[in-house]
């Protein structure tokens, strides 16, 4: 026997439907005639609300509580915030929050760590990209309005004011608390830029930002005076940003009437192709681009331009998929909504944005889990590869569709070194912890070094900071299991080293000490030295 819907879904259905219309025929009186909200089982449906249901209902509420539904099924970034969380939202408006020095994402009722600042509050806490905030001062996220301002607001606050974030990090089953030490920074979206050998320039972009262009251009023009020949932009853990600044940055590097980016949306004014002009100072260096799973939206946009035109070796793993426009949209209560409105495609008709029409609701949340399940970080040939989506660059190689950007090089997440001893230890944020209370107890004699090259060279014997982080990390009861210390040694030095770096002498010490044992800065560097990235790139 057929079994009629619930009473609350019924209604809620009803209302879902109701609210829809009301909105749109309230707010965007030129749409109302495409939806017809006195549709005869609806109007009944709110007639019998209005009549016989026992309590007394505020519509305006049921209004509110039912617009997050109706966006949650269109797509992941969809989003809506309420007037009292608007203007928050328009000071956040790509998820970063400086307060904590992290860039969140929210999409499918989760709050995603996208990225942090070397150095900032959640990562002098131990929070780490890809983390899943699951608690907020022991406030459930489930009964937080992640579709508002309501996330950005609780995790602001003045500086030394703190926060307890419990996060879910993938691969460890147990919930871990930190606390963030609120202090808002000035942050720059270039980490750093130095020279990696006497011919090679490497940038790090953290984000694409209104001044990410100019800073960009100054570093590119400051390591050739240095003597940089060719250049390596390191996009991995990169969210994104505007748009805009990636396609000033791609023009850099390509000659008059390339092909940067296309956009195109169900109607005509969101359909645009953007193409270089011919006056980038940097058409003629060989240039290599970082990208990983993190890698999306603006770092997509810069990767597959540069990628399609022939003119940049693209190296690490296939990158994040998100490639939807959005346009903020103010309603007349001053509340917002957040909509997607057209898609980014690559110079050869690649669409950037993954699927998320998938039958299971969680998908888009779990994909990235769902990479690491299947093996595509550590193996190639594990990529899932759509071959009904085949394209061609400029000059002929063949590129695949289907979501995010498939890099020329593939280089495997490095997974040595990393022990049972280490991975306690980093959910913990000890290694932070130690290197920032050594930085405290030996500050004066750190800060009169001249850089971080100094430092290396003078730096305690590398058996001694292992000893003292074991006897650190025991004090917060974590044993000392020497076996797997040992194992780790490498990885606990340069961590530590990084970070002491980085607090005395700035981000470009940072990325100085973890790139001479990073992997795919290594595979990078080693494919320019051959020239396999001289344009055309034709392999």
């Amino acid at each position: 026997m057929k079994r009629n819907l619930p009473i609350w879904l019924t209604i809620a259905i009803a209302l879902i439907a109701f609210a829809a219309g009301f909105i749109i025929d309230r707010h965007y009186m030129n749409y109302s005639s495409r939806h017809d909200v006195n549709d005869p089982k609806v109007k009944a449906i709110l007639d019998l609300i209005t009549e016989e249901y026992v309590d007394t209902l505020n519509f305006d509420e049921l209004i509110e509580r039912s617009i997050p539904l109706i966006l949650r099924g269109l797509d992941p970034h969809t989003s809506y915030f309420d007037a009292q969380n608007s203007k928050i939202s328009r000071n956040h408006p790509d998820g970063v929050i400086p307060d904590i020095g992290a860039v969140l994402i929210i999409f499918n009722d989760t709050i995603h760590v996208e990225c942090i600042v070397p150095a900032g509050p959640s990562d002098i806490a131990g929070i780490l990209p890809g983390d899943c905030i699951v608690k907020i001062d022991g406030q459930p996220t489930d009964n937080i309005k992640k579709n508002s301002g309501e996330v950005f607001k609780l995790l602001s606050g003045p500086n030394g004011s703190k926060v307890t974030l419990s996060v879910q990090r993938h691969g460890y089953p147990k919930v871990l608390d930190f606390t963030v030490t609120r202090n808002r920074i000035v942050k720059k979206t270039l980490d750093s830029y130095y020279m990696l050998d006497k011919n090679t320039g490497y940038i790090k972009v953290n984000q694409f930002e209104r001044n990410t262009y100019k800073e960009f251009e100054q570093a590119l023009t400051q390591l050739k005076d240095q003597g940089a020949k060719r250049f390596m932009i390191d996009l991995r853990g990169n969210g994104g940003g505007y748009m805009e600044i990636a396609v000033l940055m791609a023009n850099e590097f390509l000659s008059e009437g390339q092909p940067i980016v296309t956009t195109r949306g169900r109607r005509k004014k969101y359909n645009h192709p953007y193409k270089s002009d011919g006056k980038g100072k940097f058409q003629n260096v060989e240039l290599a681009v970082l990208i990983d799973e993190y890698s999306a939206s603006a770092s997509e946009i810069f990767a597959g331009a540069l990628q399609d035109n022939d003119r940049a070796l693209i190296v690490g793993r296939r990158s994040f998929g998100k490639g939807l426009v959005q346009n903020d949209f103010i309603l007349s209560d001053s509340s917002i909504i957040r909509l997607a409105v057209a898609r980014y495609y690559t110079p050869s008709g690649r669409c950037i944005q993954k699927n998320y029409k998938h039958q299971e609701t969680r998908y888009y949340d779990d994909e990235l889990l769902e990479r690491f399940k299947h093996g595509e970080l550590y193996n190639r040939d594990s990529l899932r590869i759509d071959k009904n989506q085949v394209f061609t660059t400029l000059h002929g190689r063949t590129v695949y569709g289907g979501g995010g950007i498939i890099p020329d090089i593939f280089v495997a997440r490095d997974t040595a070194g990393i022990t049972n001893y280490y991975i306690d230890v980093e959910n913990a944020g000890l290694l932070q912890r130690f290197a920032f209370t050594y930085c405290e107890k030996n500050r004066a004699t750190l800060e009169q070094m001249s850089d971080y090259k100094q430092f290396l060279r003078t730096t305690p014997i590398d058996n001694d900071i292992v000893k003292e982080f074991a006897e650190f990390a025991a004090a917060y009861g974590i044993a000392p299991r020497w076996f797997y210390i040992n194992q780790s040694r490498n990885l606990i030095l340069t961590k530590i080293k990084a970070i002491i770096a980085h607090d005395i002498f700035g981000p470009e010490g940072y990325s100085f000490i973890v790139n001479r044992n990073d992997n795919t800065v290594q595979a990078a560097l080693k494919a320019l030295s051959r020239h396999k990235a001289a344009f055309p790139i034709t392999e």
